[in-house]
């Protein structure tokens, strides 16, 4: 089947045809295109949004009913499963890191503070350092905190500290540290069974992507690295967590990274390190367009629209641009026998006296 193509005529009167505009992949390619465009974030309107962001995803997540039989149901089934695949390992590592109290206490503070620090720290690097990557960034950790509260609605999970039947040491009861939110006198203000998936591990992975792929020196990139992989050994130790718990906590980053290419385009680090300013062309020389065709970017070189058109004549040139001032090829004088002769110089081009009238040539004998 061929291209639908248009039928018109030209001026010398011979009819062509021309394939028709596909006017839904110039529209798709405005959209793409303006998507590629990010500006620079506003510090209080981000500010606002993280504070109100996690007030509300706090409020949420402790508003999940605590259904504690689906709970322990849930944990024993999640138990029996890491041990049929030869992979419980959690109590023998709780109980092994327990026996240190300088290594548990040290656990406790770091699954207390570390959690929001670092993940802030990266936050605002980003703003300060690359705040072309930000927006996608953000979008990607809002929405893995976002699917998470559906994890802790369908799935309530008790960790493994409070599984009835188990053997596994509350570390901030038995050494008086504050590092559960769920834990001594804080559990009367969170949901003890959000536990799946973990948001420690979906932060903190987020936290050593993003540093891993966008960070120059190489010790920093191996922090990258290691942070996720501390804090999974983190939550373990401190039988917060399942290690299963953590698995769920990457789909959700998966997820959160798949919103962020739909909503920009591209993921975070394919995106330019700077944004350009409101008004200003970007990094590829593109205006952000206003009114109806807000979507379709401006060339920063495309002329004024203010500047008139100027019509073009027979011989192509401009209409208002006096003949005598448009330049002459030289003139080639013919020698007898029919060959060029050298080059000659062309005339001075005559310009209209102060009345309008050309001066007139003197002859010469």
């Amino acid at each position: 089947m061929g291209v639908p193509t248009t039928r018109h005529e030209g001026d010398d009167g011979v009819a062509t045809a021309s394939p028709l505009a596909d006017n839904g992949a110039s529209s798709r390619s405005r959209w793409a295109r303006g998507r590629r465009s990010p500006r620079r974030p506003v510090i209080w309107v981000e500010l606002g949004l993280i504070g109100v962001s996690y007030f509300v995803y706090s409020m949420i997540r402790n508003a999940v009913p605590e259904h504690e039989t689906v709970a322990m149901k849930n944990a024993h089934w999640v138990w029996d499963l890491e041990s049929g695949l030869g992979l419980a390992f959690e109590e023998s590592w709780n109980h092994a890191i327990n026996s240190v109290t300088w290594l548990i206490v040290s656990m406790n503070y770091y699954y207390a503070t570390l959690h929001f620090v670092v993940t802030i720290g990266v936050l605002v690097w980003l703003y300060r350092f690359q705040p072309g990557r930000y927006a996608a960034a953000r979008t990607a950790l809002f929405a893995t905190t976002g699917v998470a509260l559906l994890g802790y609605y369908l799935y309530p999970l008790a960790p493994p500290r409070l599984m009835t039947g188990g053997d596994f040491i509350d570390t901030v009861i038995v050494h008086d540290t504050w590092g559960s939110m769920a834990s001594g006198n804080m559990a009367n203000v969170s949901n003890q069974y959000a536990a799946m998936p973990s948001m420690h591990i979906g932060w903190s992975a987020w936290c050593g992507v993003l540093i891993v792929l966008l960070a120059r020196p190489l010790w920093v990139k191996a922090l990258g690295v290691l942070y996720p992989v501390l804090t999974l050994v983190v939550i373990v130790a401190t039988a917060n967590h399942f290690w299963l718990d953590a698995v769920g906590g990457l789909l959700c980053l998966a997820f959160g990274f798949a919103v962020a290419w739909l909503w920009s385009g591209r993921l975070p680090h394919r995106l330019p390190a700077q944004a350009a300013r409101r008004g200003r062309p970007d990094a590829g020389g593109v205006l952000p367009a206003r009114g109806p065709e807000a979507g379709a970017p401006v060339p920063a070189s495309a002329p004024a629209a203010s500047e008139p058109a100027v019509p073009a004549g027979p011989d192509d040139r401009r209409q208002d641009v006096p003949p005598a001032a448009v330049p002459q090829a030289p003139v080639r004088a013919e020698r007898s026998g029919g060959r060029p002769g050298p080059e000659e110089p062309a005339p001075a081009p005559v310009r209209p006296g102060p009345g309008g009238q050309a001066p007139a040539r003197s002859s010469s004998s």
